[in-house]
């Protein structure tokens, strides 16, 4: 059982609904960065954050493939029990036999309720769109034999077609070294698949632009 800052640093992590919903995700199945950033809709940078932050407190460790991606799990899983009984016990008895702060208060339990309801709705429903992504990929990986050569490539234009990116994120993003990285983006914007602003890469908005 945890017990004073172990709980503390526990109630910090879980205190933050993204980290919460990485938790969630990853009780489905191990998934590497690009993975999370995309079904989540978070980015690369904050997705490396939490992982991080959890990864320090062992809550996950991860595995690489034989692309160098790291594959995240967890490590330990857990749940929060709290005492509502005892909670009970330490409220005046003043407030309990107040009717009005009790309807108030029954009234928000029913908000946040509705919300819960409405969340869960959502959320079946980025299901059936991570599915629809899945698919696309694959597609994708079959189709663009040729132009997209290799599983570097395929990722990359992955990543940006989400965010624009300079060349020191994606190659945290990805996990490969720059120079490869630089080679990969000067192919790819040959074919005119990807362009560059300044620093930054993204995915053209017409092929051939």
């Amino acid at each position: 059982m945890l017990e004073g800052d172990d709980v503390s640093r526990l109630l910090d992590i879980l205190g933050n609904k993204n980290r919460r919903r990485i938790i969630q995700l990853l009780r489905q199945k191990p998934c590497f960065v690009t993975e999370i950033s995309d079904r989540l809709m978070l980015s690369p940078k904050a997705v490396i954050e939490h992982l991080s932050m959890m990864e320090r407190e062992d809550i996950l460790e991860f595995r690489s493939d034989i692309n160098r991606r790291k594959y995240y799990y967890l490590s330990k899983d857990f749940r929060i029990m709290i005492d509502l009984e005892s909670v009970r016990a330490k409220i005046p008895s003043e407030i309990l036999q107040n009717t009005d702060i009790i309807g108030r208060t029954v009234d928000k339990i029913k908000s946040i309720q509705e919300l819960m309801d409405s969340r869960a709705n959502l959320i079946s429903d980025l299901e059936y769109l991570e599915r629809d992504i899945d698919k696309k990929i694959r597609e994708l990986k079959v189709s663009c034999k040729g132009l997209l050569d290799s599983e570097t490539e395929v990722n990359l234009v992955l990543a940006l077609a989400s965010y624009e990116m300079d060349i020191v994120s994606l190659e945290e993003f990805l996990e490969v070294p720059g120079k490869e990285l630089f080679d990969v983006l000067e192919g790819l914007t040959a074919k005119g698949i990807v362009e560059r602003t300044g620093n930054l890469y993204r995915v053209c908005e017409l092929y051939g632009k």
